[in-house]
């Protein structure tokens, strides 16, 4: 319970100056006549299944994008994304239907069995020559997690991170985030997954892992015992823009990228991640 208050609690600034926003314009009300929103059968759109929207995450999803590992619910961020994405283009959330994929596979060329997916994808020029993205619905930095007594753990610079054991997920920009603004002098561990990542660390394989901001708080304060949040690396250099996957040349590219300015523009993507994500504020940054 602490570890999860301490989570939720950075998250409680940014989340309640959303709120004002929001509330300053709730009065404005549905233009009379307006009509009544589409249906998934009634799109239009070229879906994987007509009439439904396939969309795709991990196996599995964790915190903050993905709560109880459970897209279904809606809750966390990215659950709440999908939702939000779906209803601009006229799916109900009854006419969604989630189906689970690794990350290497779906940055991987070839036919997709979704829609979209949302799963932590950087727009990243290499992958766009084999996949599409839609616009970015997150801007993150890269951050360092370490365990108490661990070398790294108490680092202030990157110079310090130099020499200790590093770990990272496969298949992430965040590998090459760690060997451009911190070219260690240690071979970087790649692991499968974060959750990998994860227990590398505890069982004392890697001194400190870098991954996503957000999932960084994540790991440090919900996940680990003496888990300790170095510092995030500067995000004007090392900065990801998180983007739906689609099939390369898919029909629906430009209608979920629509789909995502609007909802950047309205505000509700800032709301959303005011909700579920933590504030970075309380993360050093590391020169």
């Amino acid at each position: 319970m602490l570890r999860t208050t301490r989570l939720r609690a950075a998250g409680t600034v940014i989340a309640a100056a959303a709120l004002v926003a929001l509330t300053a314009c709730a009065g404005t009300a549905e233009p009379a006549g307006s009509p009544e929103p589409a249906t998934g059968s009634e799109t239009g759109l070229p879906t994987l299944v007509d009439g439904q929207l396939t969309i795709a995450t991990g196996q599995p999803a964790y915190s903050p994008w993905v709560e109880n590992d459970d897209p279904e619910s809606g809750e966390g961020f990215e659950a709440a994304v999908a939702y939000a994405v779906a209803e601009e283009l006229g799916f109900p959330a009854e006419d969604v239907v989630w189906t689970r994929t690794t990350f290497d596979s779906v940055i991987a060329p070839g036919p997709k069995d979704f829609d979209f997916n949302i799963q932590q994808f950087s727009i990243n020029p290499d992958r766009a020559e084999v996949v599409d993205f839609s616009s970015p619905y997150y801007v993150t930095s890269q951050a360092v997690v370490s365990l108490a007594g661990n070398d790294g753990a108490e680092a202030t610079t990157i110079a310090e991170l130099r020499e200790v054991r590093i770990g990272v997920a496969a298949g992430t920009t965040t590998i090459g985030v760690v060997d451009e603004l911190i070219d260690p002098t240690v071979d970087v561990a790649i692991f499968n997954s974060n959750e990998d990542t994860v227990q590398a660390l505890i069982a004392g394989q890697i001194d400190v892992l870098v991954t996503d901001l957000p999932t960084a708080f994540y790991n440090a304060y919900g996940q680990l015992d003496d888990g300790v949040l170095v510092g995030q690396i500067d995000s004007a250099e090392g900065g990801d823009e998180f983007a739906l996957l689609l099939e390369k040349d898919s029909p629906l590219t430009d209608a979920v990228t629509a789909a995502v300015d609007t909802l950047r523009e309205n505000g509700t993507l800032d709301e959303l991640a005011a909700t579920w994500i933590a504030d970075n504020g309380g993360a050093a940054v590391l020169q």
